[in-house]
């Protein structure tokens, strides 16, 4: 009887320990678990600075049937030259060209931080290794092609409905939801505007689908012409007044839509005939597109008429006039451009058409000089027009997109007016290419 309580007494003092140890083994459990939940919100948690970094590889093979204006060794196109004849009657600017270059690779850092004013506050900067300056073919080793080279610096804070973003993009009549997706460099340059500007930038919602942008810039790495006694780009900083730029644009889900008005007041010098000099070149431009997306295609046109459209990278730019004290006043060039494109929206192979129209219609008459793109001596453009077709082959962030483009351009002997008359001779170039691109 006496063994049987010891056995008893021994089996309790277990029992009471393995509860024991279930119950704090139990704590220990849920404990656990509550750290990973706190663990598992915290991930969910909206980080206070967060950073990303993209952009690609790209290089692209280039041959030309002609000479032609261009920008950084044959990889951005403009227009094809006038005819030039030797003295054996050969056209010298028939020659070919061609070239490999990787310059377009891109690199950029997209960021936020924590709310500034009740604003969500980010940032971007974004470069490339175009360059900023030509190479000068009687001096080796200029130019800057090949070096890091500014596109987008910026600075955003957006409270909602209304949105303001301080420094270096987009000029406002470039509009990244509609632009040429062209395989070429050139993204529809002469036919559609190109290039970044120092600013600030205004969007206002006014309904779900309608903004106001409005804009106020400087022109700095592309610029107007260069008038006589001017030097780059003294045109932008001499002048007080930036440019203003006011555009309406749609969005949903299928559609983007917009029209816009742009007025610039430039002041190409502060001195001219040894006087103090106060003559500006005041122009102003217009334009409107339009984008239709499905699943299926991709639908863009575009259009701009206006005046001193140089910057923007088109033809034209301005006049200069000879005042009764000896001075030079200025007048802007007209012109007036537009271009469709299409195609399809397929994730694997997507090929796609372009079409770009461009036309000078000169100046003023009884100017002296003429500060404008599309004039080479006594000659100038009338019209240039472009068609091109290409298929992107994507996979995984690769693309490889061969292309063929004709551009046409039409020269003319100098008129009063700054037109082409006279002596009319149509050139063309034919661009063979082929772009690869690895994104990241």
């Amino acid at each position: 009887m006496k063994k049987v309580g010891i056995l008893l007494g021994i089996s309790s003092s277990l029992f009471l320990f393995n509860l024991s140890f279930a119950q704090q083994d139990s704590i220990s459990n849920a404990d656990l678990l509550k750290r990973i939940e706190k663990l598992e919100a915290e991930q969910k948690k909206t980080k206070e600075w967060d950073a990303s970094i993209y952009g690609w590889v790209r290089t692209e093979y280039n041959f030309d049937s002609r000479q032609s204006a261009y920008s950084r060794e044959y990889n951005l196109n403009l227009y094809p030259l006038d005819e030039k004849l030797d003295a054996n009657g050969k056209d010298i600017n028939a020659a070919s060209a061609s070239n490999f270059l990787a310059i377009t690779s891109r690199v950029g850092i997209n960021f936020k931080g924590p709310d500034v004013w009740g604003a969500k506050a980010s940032g971007k900067i974004e470069a490339d290794f175009f360059g900023n300056t030509e190479l000068n073919k009687t001096s080796a080793g200029s130019g800057s092609t090949g070096l890091l080279r500014l596109r987008h610096a910026t600075a955003t804070l957006d409270w909602g409905k209304t949105t303001v973003t301080f420094g270096q993009t987009w000029y406002p009549s470039f509009i990244p939801e509609v632009f040429p997706g062209v395989a070429n460099f050139n993204t529809g340059i002469l036919f559609n505007p190109f290039g970044w500007a120092g600013q600030i930038r205004v969007s206002q919602k006014l309904a779900n689908e309608l903004s106001f942008i409005a804009v106020a810039y400087k022109d700095r790495e592309f610029q107007t012409a260069n008038a006589t006694g001017a030097s780059a780009n003294s045109a932008t900083f001499n002048s007080a007044m930036p440019t203003f730029h006011g555009q309406f644009q749609y969005k949903n889900k299928n559609i983007v839509a917009g029209i816009a008005a742009e007025y610039q007041s430039l002041k190409p010098v502060i001195e001219s005939n040894n006087l103090a000099s106060d003559e500006k070149v005041n122009s102003a431009n217009f334009l409107a597109y339009f984008k239709y997306s499905n699943e299926k295609i991709i639908a863009k046109l575009y259009g701009i008429s206006g005046g001193n459209l140089h910057h923007l990278v088109m033809l034209g730019g301005f006049a200069g006039y000879t005042e009764p004290n000896g001075q030079e006043s200025y007048k802007p060039s007209k012109t007036s451009a537009f271009w469709v494109d299409l195609a399809s929206a397929n994730p694997k192979i997507a090929p796609g058409v372009f079409f770009g129209y461009t036309k000078n219609s000169g100046v003023d008459e009884g100017y002296k000089n003429l500060y404008m793109r599309g004039v080479s001596g006594t000659r100038i453009l009338d019209n240039v027009w472009r068609a091109s077709a290409r298929v992107d082959f994507k996979q995984n962030k690769f693309s490889i997109s061969p292309e063929l483009e004709y551009t046409a351009a039409k020269w003319g002997d100098l008129n009063a007016n700054g037109k082409a008359e006279n002596n009319i001779k149509d050139v063309g170039n034919f661009r063979g290419m082929v772009r690869v691109m690895y994104s990241f």
